[in-house]
């Protein structure tokens, strides 16, 4: 199903839908006494239907989940297309991971029944809703049968309608990273009754993701091995990744025309270049080459096959220079070093966490143009700005200086 189809029913269909769940929880629930967590919960679903980016983004919650309710078993329920990052993170155990599947109408219905009926047989004790502007995820979090319903409300905002049947509500909060939020959806889980009258902890943004996916040394050292052997141009050069792509948001993208000016400098410079993404993108991968024009940059398009294959790849490189999007986050489980350019949308609130990440942004007035109050639809008309006036040579001497920091890549 195509994503604006996808929009246009979560927008007019899933507004309408919350809107009756809304009466009638309040019909059925007038005069009952409010329900509070059990002093040890025993099942906890967390509810994560975005980008797979955002599930290296919610490490701290899951973490903070298991320290919190060390005796509840946590279930996920993601989108078919993405749960191969939650199974690799193992933010559950594969029995307690529960997916849709959104390629189809039909189907996707299907699945909200059979999701459904499963969770309701546990049963939940609560359930955290971490998305956004996505009506679906919140109407599932009231068909799971989980007495606590835990997520965002827009209090006054526009746009942001899912209902008022979300027992456990916090603000969404524009002007702070998402993982912060994220650890107040725990804070509100624990609330004696809402709104909320006691101040949640005072945090800082996370150091790290507290996720880790773990490799054997000779399993890296053999990746490392096939890539070199693969693309020999690559031995005895420090390696630089670049992710030029713009996925489903094409907005998002740098230039390419900058792209290849700085991958050029780095050739020039004695490193080698090796540009990723999905097969999709093999004819900007080509394009690029014809601009770079060096034997140092070969095309990694489709070269990795899973997630896991991914993260072995930027174990073996030293930097990836990517733009806004799943890559710059799960670098962030590696060693690697990392240059993220962001527009459209901010890295003051969706920046990869740690120390190892760069992020790059031209404060643009207009920018950021993305939200959960404009259904992240942008205005520009294609004409990304906020990203084109980045110039090239200041990001290449940023690449050239990151390069002569140690590095733990395949070390």
């Amino acid at each position: 199903m195509r994503v604006q189809t996808q929009r246009w029913i979560d927008r007019w269909l899933g507004q309408l839908l919350c809107s009756v769940v809304s009466v009638w929880v309040r019909l059925v629930t007038r005069g009952r006494p409010a329900r509070s967590l059990p002093h040890e919960p025993r099942h906890i679903l967390v509810i994560l239907l975005s980008e797979m980016g955002s599930v290296v983004l919610a490490g701290p919650m899951f973490a903070t989940l298991r320290q919190r309710y060390p005796s509840a078993t946590l279930h996920v329920l993601q989108l078919k297309k993405n749960q191969e990052v939650a199974a690799l993170l193992g933010l559950a155990k594969p029995e307690h991971l529960h997916a849709l599947d959104d390629s189809a109408g039909l189907g996707l219905l299907g699945d909200i029944w059979r999701v459904s009926m499963t969770l309701r047989r546990l049963p939940l004790d609560a359930v955290i809703d971490c998305e956004l502007f996505s009506r679906i995820s919140s109407l599932m979090s009231y068909l799971s049968g989980a007495p606590l319903r835990v997520g965002f409300t827009p209090h006054t905002q526009e746009g942001l309608y899912r209902g008022s049947y979300i027992n456990r509500a916090i603000p969404y909060n524009p002007y702070q990273h998402i993982s912060k939020q994220f650890l107040s959806l725990v804070d509100a889980l624990g609330a004696d009754s809402m709104p909320r009258n006691k101040a949640a902890p005072i945090r800082g943004l996370p150091s790290d993701t507290q996720l880790v996916v773990p490799f054997e040394a000779a399993e890296l050292n053999a990746y490392r091995h096939k890539m070199l052997a693969d693309h020999p141009t690559l031995a005895d050069r420090k390696i630089v990744l670049i992710y030029a792509g713009g996925g489903l948001l094409p907005e998002r993208a740098w230039p390419a025309a900058h792209y290849a000016r700085v991958a050029r400098g780095l050739c020039q410079a004695g490193h080698a270049v090796g540009l990723i993404g999905l097969r999709d993108d093999a004819q900007l991968a080509h394009d690029l080459l014809a601009q770079i024009g060096s034997e140092f940059c070969v095309d990694l398009t489709g070269y990795t096959r899973s997630i896991r294959e991914l993260l072995m790849l930027f174990h073996g490189a030293d930097l990836l220079i990517t733009n806004d999007g799943g890559p710059g986050h799960f670098a962030s489980l590696t060693p690697i070093r990392t240059m993220v350019f962001f527009g459209p949308e901010t890295g003051r609130l969706y920046g990869p966490l740690g120390s190892r990440a760069q992020v790059l942004e031209s404060g643009l007035a207009c920018s950021p143009c993305l939200s959960a109050y404009n259904h992240r639809e942008t205005f520009c008309d294609g004409d990304n700005q906020c990203l084109k006036r980045i110039a090239p040579d200041p990001v290449l001497a940023d690449a050239l200086t990151a390069l002569t920091q140690p590095s733990q890549a395949h070390s």
